[in-house]
């Protein structure tokens, strides 16, 4: 499942996003959804979620 839609992704959640310091690598970071950040209901490059830890990014993998 692709992290582009809003309403699959909810906190808690186990996810796989890039940072954007990864946007040109494409690293992945894994971790548990903490905040939603993109008010859209879609995004194309993805819905941007604050993990647990703290970082930001884009969700690229749903677990």
């Amino acid at each position: 499942m692709s992290g582009t839609n809003r309403a699959d992704i909810h906190p808690g959640l186990e996810v796989q996003i890039v940072l954007k310091k990864d946007q040109r690598t494409g690293t992945l970071t894994s971790g548990i959804v903490k905040d939603l950040l993109t008010k859209s209901p879609t995004h194309p490059h993805g819905i941007k979620v604050r993990l647990e830890s703290g970082d930001v990014g884009r969700v690229k993998v749903i677990k």
